[in-house]
């Protein structure tokens, strides 16, 4: 194959890793297919507002047996590697074209971590050296990869990750025999943390990881106490949740012998982990307040926010006239630009008689109303 034929492989390969891919809203996907089937993929650019990511695998080809993962070494499809120089090449005439914003870069593991590391940090030096690219580039690390390979990673790229992909050791090692959690997971998470904290050698690089829901059988629960350790004990700027693809993985699987009771419900599981992850990092919430059910896993019929405000009527009515940033955010139906509206308003010397000076009235205005008052008692007349 040609290095166009290459990459058209190995980018629709790369539709498995699903990280940053999809929108929040239920049945949203933001991924877009270039003119010559690229996968283009959504980024949020420094001063607002996205772009678009050429997404690709420097190879399809791997020695791993990840279960979950269609590209596992069993597996019997068309294998391909690009050559980093090529790859490098190629996307310069994407950039060029303005057809792309800047790199994801992943790849199936070549003989060895390091070996595979080695060739992808060879194509992101062939941007920055050669070409001058000093643009957007997402370098994913390979797990097991060396001290060395992985600070090499992270001097070149914007941002890094590397897949957790289960919450617990016990999950994990039903999804792969091949890599070790501690030393190949846990081990390389840390180091990643450390160089990249603030006030570390490499601060300005941005840290995320992915857990693949459903694969091992896991709860929410296990996986929302793991993303909390992330953010809080580790500083990671993003944790991203993919929904196991049934029909991918081996038959003996647990995300295989046990479906989802809907086709539907897999998606929704992965749109309320969203919605859990916006509550830790955006809404103030601790683990220990979200909603889980007996079973450890979170309502598909209600968003978490619904449910805890159900569950404490002692939290309301807000006060929407007094009520600070984080009180307004725990509101069903109120999210963070509309609490800044509300605080605007009253930063101005105004008052809030009522939900349409918020806005137009819509489903979520309208959810709210059951939970705020306006503080203030009507004059008596006459």
């Amino acid at each position: 194959m040609d290095t166009r034929e290459k990459l058209a492989v190995l980018a629709d390969d790369s539709r498995y890793d699903l990280s940053c891919a999809c929108g929040t809203k239920k049945g949203v996907d933001r991924r877009q297919r270039g003119e010559d089937g690229m996968w283009l993929y959504p980024v949020s650019l420094p001063r607002g507002g996205t772009s678009v990511l050429l997404k690709t695998l420097l190879s399809n080809a791997c020695d791993n047996d990840c279960r979950y993962c269609p590209l596992r070494s069993a597996g019997d499809f068309r294998r391909c590697a690009i050559a980093p120089e090529d790859l490098a090449r190629a996307f310069m005439g994407y950039l060029r074209q303005k057809k792309v914003f800047g790199l994801f870069l992943s790849s199936a593991v070549i003989r060895d971590p390091d070996y595979t590391m080695d060739r992808m940090i060879a194509a992101v030096r062939t941007l920055r050296a050669r070409y001058k690219y000093r643009g957007y580039v997402h370098l994913k690390i390979i797990p097991g990869a060396s001290d060395a390979a992985i600070e090499e990673a992270i001097s070149l790229a914007t941002t890094v990750s590397l897949n957790v992909e289960a919450p617990t050791r016990a999950a994990f090692r039903t999804l792969t025999s091949s890599k070790d959690y501690d030393r190949d997971i846990v081990r390389p998470i840390r180091l990643i943390s450390r160089l990249t904290a603030r006030g570390g050698p490499h601060d300005r690089v941005k840290q995320t990881t992915q857990f693949i829901v459903g694969a091992a059988g896991e709860s929410d629960a296990d996986i929302v106490d793991a993303s909390f350790g992330l953010y809080k004990r580790l500083g990671l700027s993003r944790v991203y949740f993919s929904a196991y693809q049934r029909g991918l993985g081996e038959p003996d699987l647990p995300g295989e012998r046990h479906p989802p009771a809907r086709p539907q419900d897999a998606l929704t599981r992965e749109h309320r982990l969203y919605q859990v992850d916006w509550l830790i990092r955006k809404y103030g919430f601790s683990a220990e307040e979200i909603p889980f059910g007996t079973d450890g896993n979170l309502s598909l019929e209600a968003d978490p926010k619904q449910i805890w405000a159900e569950r404490h009527p002692e939290r309301f009515p807000v006060d929407i006239n007094k009520a600070d940033k984080l009180e307004l955010l725990r509101v069903p139906g109120v999210g963070e630009i509309t609490a800044g509206r509300i605080l605007e308003i009253r930063k101005g010397g105004g008052r809030i008689r009522s939900i349409s000076q918020l806005g137009r009235p819509g489903k979520r205005l309208r959810k709210a109303e059951g939970y705020i008052k306006f503080g203030y008692k009507r004059r008596r007349t006459g």
